[in-house]
């Protein structure tokens, strides 16, 4: 199973891939936030498309940023296409990176359950 994520600079795409890749998932980074292209996440065709968000203060928390709320806007703008067709959307900002990778993988779990049943 081929999983994209998508979702705002510093939302915390990188180390839901890395946790996900770690946990034995296919998953990758989708860098659709900065892409006029609105289907880019869909180019390699994944089976499941999460998207993950969060908030200036988080990101300001998480990181130095050196762009303001006019981006993440325009971000959130590019994303739209994304957000739209996830199969899960993740607001992160009160999640640990844990919690976002145990919420990935219960809802995939489910979904392979569902599957079998």
């Amino acid at each position: 199973m081929k999983i994209a994520i998508v979702g705002v600079c510093a939302s915390g795409k990188t180390t839901l891939v890395a946790g996900l890749r770690a946990a034995g998932y296919d998953a990758y980074n989708v860098a659709q936030e900065h892409s006029c292209i609105h289907n880019f996440w869909a180019k390699r065709q994944p089976d499941l498309v999460v998207m993950i968000d969060a908030t200036m203060p988080a990101i300001r928390k998480r990181r130095q940023v050196f762009w303001d709320e006019s981006r993440l806007v325009t971000q959130h703008k590019r994303l739209a296409d994304a957000r739209a067709h996830a199969d899960l959307y993740i607001q992160t900002d009160p999640l640990t990176a844990k919690q976002v990778c145990d919420k990935v993988i219960a809802f995939i779990e489910a979904k392979e359950a569902g599957k079998s049943a």
